[in-house]
């Protein structure tokens, strides 16, 4: 990446579970050159997320920040503070000092879930007001729970890059989300056999994803 998008920071944040936002967390730090950060983590089976990512790309300690929460259920967040009780304190979620390499941050869960009993993970982005890519399905399903998500996303006033889907091609997903919703769709990444480095840094290169970010990034003017 060029100087211009160095410091590019975003968020990474899915419609639904089981969408595939820490892949494609992974294909963005690899890409990006960037460092990741997953402050609330709910489910520490297998080390959690960011394990997941370093195993999966392997992203050296200087490229991954610690979470601030790390719960052991894999519960949405305020459930699984309560079960450990412990207060989730949303103003200790700080973004870290803007740097010379980018950011990917992803989120626990989708955009309403909640992080305690009054305060959702959409609050949390809206506080942020850093730039979205929006994980969703790409088969059945995905229209309603996309577009709803870009709404809600839009009513913020929190700026989206892009959707990238996951899973088989379909045929006309795309163009309908991309039109009706008025977002590009920047990737759409089939399930990869085998899952590793190489695949997602082939991925990255054929989805052509490196001019699509370098131009939002001299677009937005870098956050």
């Amino acid at each position: 990446m060029t100087p211009t998008s160095a410091a590019l920071r975003l968020v990474v944040c899915g419609t639904d579970t089981d969408v595939g936002k820490t892949v494609v967390s992974a294909l963005l730090v690899q890409g990006l050159n960037a460092t990741y950060w997953k402050p609330v983590q709910s489910g520490l089976e297998e080390g959690g997320d960011r394990e997941r990512v370093i195993r999966l790309i392997d992203l050296p300690a200087d490229r991954w920040i610690a979470e601030t929460y790390a719960f052991q259920a894999a519960v949405s967040p305020h459930w699984a503070a309560e079960l450990e009780d412990t207060c989730l304190d949303p103003n200790r979620l700080t973004l870290p000092p803007i740097g010379t390499r980018p950011l990917v941050v992803e989120t626990a869960g989708g955009l309403h879930v909640p992080l305690t009993r009054s305060r959702q993970q959409i609050d949390q982005l809206q506080r942020w007001m850093l730039p979205v890519v929006l994980v969703a399905r790409s088969g059945l399903g995905t229209l309603n729970h996309t577009l709803l998500s870009l709404e809600a996303l839009r009513h913020r006033g929190i700026p989206v890059i892009g959707l990238i889907l996951n899973g088989p091609v379909h045929a006309d997903n795309p163009r309908t989300l991309s039109e009706i919703g008025d977002v590009p769709v920047l990737a759409e990444l089939p399930h990869l056999h085998p899952l590793n480095a190489e695949a997602l840094r082939n991925e990255w290169h054929n989805q052509n994803l490196g001019p699509k970010f370098e131009a939002f990034a001299n677009h937005s003017g870098n956050r």
